[in-house]
């Protein structure tokens, strides 16, 4: 008898959990926020690999099948923190563009801090998060597909 009342508390449990995804999915498209979601993660502050990855997101919004259903992040930490820099302006007219198609830009505050970067230092349309670990967990969770380059 055991075995059929387990059986029937699972059933229970596995129906509820699927009524609630579809619900969230149903949720999400009448609202209108069912875009693709992607945070890319930059932590490396080498040139190539800066241009390597605003490229990869430049791609990712003229791809087709994504056009204009999509919402991309870019999360900076470490080494990677230069390319928020004023100090090195060679980024900015990419990242205007990026802005333009609705990249959202986060910077780690435990870099600036560490690093005694003031966010003066920084481009204005740069958004903090108190940890690009967090960050990443948190948008993982939100169902954002995780990006890192190379």
């Amino acid at each position: 008898m055991d075995k059929y009342k387990n059986i029937f508390i699972f059933s229970i449990v596995s129906s509820i959990i699927t009524y609630s995804c579809i619900k969230y999915r149903f949720l999400e498209k009448l609202l209108g926020n069912d875009k693709y979601k992607a945070i890319y993660i930059l932590n490396n502050g080498d040139e190539k690999k800066i241009q390597s990855t605003l490229r990869n997101i430049k791609n990712a919004y003229n791809d087709q099948r994504l056009k204009d259903n999509l919402q991309i992040e870019l999360i900076v930490f470490g080494e990677g923190v230069s390319v928020y820099m004023k100090s090195n302006p060679s980024y900015e007219p990419l990242l205007l563009q990026l802005k333009s198609l609705g990249t959202i830009f986060k910077q780690c505050e435990n870099t600036i801090r560490d690093r005694n970067i003031n966010k003066n230092e920084l481009f204005d349309f740069v958004q903090y998060v108190p940890s690009a670990n967090g960050e990443i967990i948190l948008k993982q969770h939100q169902g954002y597909a995780s990006i890192h380059p190379w």
